[in-house]
């Protein structure tokens, strides 16, 4: 269960690192242009950024602590909080009606709470 834990951890530190990173530089209106991140049109852009900030130290978290034996503990505890951004995600897409962007969002909730419980 160790080898699949740490592939999931892997897969979900570089999608979490993508999409932190996408976040993080980006204005609000080129954000809002993207057809896949109409979400953030009633957002604040420091609030935008802030959700892009946790993504990358989620991601960073997810792998470095384990990897290194420094305060594992912090594995668990980063994807206990990725799993917090995926329930506000979720929540944000079914206002939207994004049924599309809920079902990616409620499976990487699944493998985040799925790393935790490994990790604990």
């Amino acid at each position: 269960m160790n080898v699949a834990a740490w592939i999931v951890s892997g897969v979900l530190a570089a999608l979490f690192l993508m999409s932190g990173v996408m976040k993080v530089p980006a204005t609000k209106a080129a954000l809002a242009a993207n057809p896949r991140m109409g979400w953030a049109a009633p957002f604040p852009i420091g609030l935008i950024k802030f959700i892009g900030l946790a993504e990358i130290a989620g991601a960073i978290g997810l792998i470095l602590p384990r990897a290194l034996n420094l305060a594992p503990w912090l594995t668990p505890t980063a994807a206990i909080g990725l799993a917090a951004i995926m329930l506000g995600a979720i929540i944000t897409h079914a206002r939207r009606s994004e049924f599309q962007s809920v079902a990616v969002n409620v499976v990487l909730l699944a493998l985040a709470v799925f790393v935790a419980t490994q990790r604990f």
